[in-house]
């Protein structure tokens, strides 16, 4: 690693104006030489592993010095399993098709001339993410397969990691003839690198945060540029009295135990008030068996033995944890209500056999991903078909739900004439 710069606000415009030229280059890049620097950079994170593992375990051991926590410190490791499979998921981008310079909708107009849309890419993308160093090689790659040059800020706990496989990335796209400058690593620990980022107009065209509900919240409040976000998941399945019990119970426990620690996991759980007597023990046994605390309106109390009474914070919780909300409601219109009110606007399902109370809810559920009989743990961009994901949109402006390579770029009109005047 170079040594740290002391003038953060001149290094931080030294690096928006390479990432300026590198985009240029970037945006007119042709498909092929893109995917011959994604397939070295995966053969580079595979050929360079015990460096990139060397940097880890400096980066380990600093984070157990400072006291980081079990879970944290698991984030952090890059085992040969996850280099691997950070290798791997750059092969799949490559496989993915290249949406820049792709034209749509052309067509005619009365004066003769033709109208359409070129997808193009957004430019320069500021990324801001903590723990996770397999992010800089998930974000250099979808960022360069759109067209776009990107400027990373990891955190402080990963610094070494991810300079080592910046130096990956760097490599990689020399060797493709492309500019090493379209992905930058933040060299510096310093927070005001930060802040730095998030107010660079006239470089920086867009900012995704990545990280705790407290960082995406002040990147949000901060930021003088636009902001691709969300800022926590709190995700709901309302099981209907026209559910089919079995799918209801799959769909339930999937939600909820697939994975407690992620942003599509269910956070409450609404089930209508004619089928909770017979569902509720059923699902109850299912979370007991599984450690899971269950915390519900008095209804709810009253059908399940041990639960305990929900404050009205639970409802708007994120937990993120082995704990589940269960709410008793009369009908589709109060889950759609509670929804409404307490939704964080993520990921929201409904359980039933009712094509119009399933098209009813598709259509007045205000979130990014709204799904029928599907558990929430599909909130994904693999799951879409998009290869991967570079963050989950719950704004409602350019790019909302699973962001991959078509969400990193905007359209431009385009319009072809013969020497045609308006008269």
């Amino acid at each position: 690693m170079s040594q740290a710069p002391t003038d953060i606000a001149a290094y931080m415009r030294q690096l928006g104006e390479r990432a300026v030229a590198a985009g240029r280059a970037m945006s007119r890049a042709e498909t092929a030489k893109k995917n011959a620097a994604l397939n070295a950079i995966a053969a580079g994170l595979l050929g360079q592993s015990e460096a990139i593992r060397a940097a880890n375990a400096k980066d380990l051991e600093a984070g157990r010095a400072a006291g980081l926590d079990a879970a944290m410190l698991d984030r952090l490791e890059l085992t040969p399993a996850r280099i691997q499979a950070m290798a791997d998921g750059v092969k799949e981008i490559v496989a993915l098709p290249d949406p820049v310079g792709a034209i749509t909708d052309m067509a005619y107009r009365p004066s003769g001339i033709q109208v359409g849309k070129m997808r193009v890419p957004l430019g320069v993308i500021g990324i801001i993410y903590e723990s996770r160093p397999n992010v800089t090689v998930d974000a250099a790659a979808l960022c360069l397969k759109s067209g776009n040059a990107c400027i990373l800020r990891g955190g402080s706990e990963s610094i070494h990691s991810n300079q080592a496989i910046a130096a990956v990335v760097r490599a990689g796209l020399e060797q493709a003839g492309l500019p090493a400058d379209a992905v930058l690593v933040v060299e510096t620990t310093d927070r005001a690198a930060v802040g730095e980022l998030i107010t660079l107009e006239g470089y920086v065209d867009v900012i995704i945060p990545r990280g705790g509900k407290g960082l995406i919240e002040r990147i949000a409040k901060d930021a003088r540029i636009p902001v691709i976000k969300h800022l926590d998941g709190n995700c709901h399945v309302y099981v209907d009295d026209h559910a089919d019990m079995d799918k209801a119970i799959a769909v339930a426990v999937n939600a909820k135990c697939h994975r407690y620690g992620v942003c599509n996991a269910m956070e409450t759980l609404l089930v209508h008030r004619r089928i909770a007597p017979m569902l509720l023990p059923q699902l109850a046994e299912k979370y007991r068996e599984k450690g899971v605390e269950l915390r519900g309106c008095p209804q709810t109390c009253a059908i399940v033995e041990g639960c305990l009474a929900a404050g009205e914070e639970d409802w708007d919780t994120e937990y993120l944890a082995p704990i589940l909300a269960v709410k008793v409601v009369q009908d589709l219109d109060e889950a759609m209500d509670h929804i409404h009110r307490h939704s964080s606007r993520h990921t929201e399902s409904i359980v039933t056999e009712d094509y119009s109370r399933a098209r009813r809810f598709l259509r007045e559920v205000d979130s990014s991903s709204v799904m029928v009989n599907a558990s929430t743990r599909f909130a994904d961009g693999f799951e879409y078909g998009l290869g991967a994901e570079i963050g989950i949109s719950t704004d409602k402006l350019h790019a909302r739900g699973p962001v991959g390579l078509e969400g990193l770029t905007t359209q431009k009109f385009v319009v072809l004439g013969d020497g045609h005047i308006r008269s």
